[in-house]
């Protein structure tokens, strides 16, 4: 009886394709480690410039029942509509006034863009603060105010101001005290609340990105867009309304 002869070995499986499937695997595992590490370190560098910004601010953003008493509040630009303060704008007038008569600041300085004849926030400001019981003998024009940095540059080397109130909506607060005080002036600031309208959620977006800009700003300090010469407008105006010129 004969033993079954036994079988032959099939022909060996070539390795060559399931090596390169692994070393494909391997390379999609590392590029997904290191494309997580690129968008974790995106997150840090994007947040750093807000975190700074809370960092810097937070202790000195108050109300205006709270806010310590200085002699000069700025108020920022905020958009005109039809010539007038849009709402925003209007929102920060209104609590400048509110401090001016609450005997916390003694002059207003408003800064605003007045780039083009046809539109001039800052005039358009001043008129609202005067309808608002403020007198216009209190009341500073800054028309080169094109942003929040050249306001802050601005307001301590053309008018003189080294301490303030600024006034405007809470998601913007924590970057012109940051900012101001980059620039010189020691600041509190008043942040108006606001609902959680379409404008709002806009402007708490446009912070994120602005706050890169901040930082840039704070550590590169750049001159302002136009500087021009010295006013004294600040110091008349303190002069006479009985403060420290």
């Amino acid at each position: 009886m004969s033993l079954p002869k036994p079988s032959r070995p099939g022909p060996a499986r070539p390795r060559g394709p399931r090596l390169s499937s692994l070393k494909r695997l391997l390379r999609t595992r590392r590029w997904q480690r290191r494309a997580a590490q690129a968008v974790m370190l995106g997150c840090v560098f994007a947040l750093a410039p807000a975190t700074w910004m809370h960092a810097v601010a937070d202790s000195r953003v108050r109300t205006v029942a709270d806010v310590p008493a200085q002699d000069v509040a700025v108020v920022f630009g905020a958009g005109l509509r039809s010539g007038a303060p849009t709402p925003y704008l209007a929102h920060r007038l209104d609590a400048a006034a509110e401090l001016y008569r609450a005997g916390r600041v003694r002059v207003v300085l408003v800064t605003g863009d007045n780039s083009r004849e046809e539109y001039d926030e800052p005039d358009a400001m001043r008129t609202y603060l005067v309808g608002r019981g403020v007198p216009d003998e209190r009341i500073v024009s800054d028309y080169a105010g094109f942003d929040t940095w050249d306001s802050c540059v601005r307001a301590r080397k053309i008018f003189g101001v080294d301490r303030a109130v600024l006034v405007t909506q809470g998601f913007h607060v924590r970057r012109a005290v940051a900012l101001c005080r980059a620039a010189g002036v020691e600041s509190y600031g008043v942040g108006v609340t606001e609902p959680h309208d379409v404008t709002w959620y806009y402007g708490g977006i446009r912070e994120v990105f602005a706050a890169g800009k901040a930082a840039v700003d704070a550590v590169l300090r750049p001159d302002p867009r136009f500087l021009g010469p010295v006013e004294t407008g600040v110091a008349r105006a303190l002069m006479a309304a009985g403060g420290n010129g």
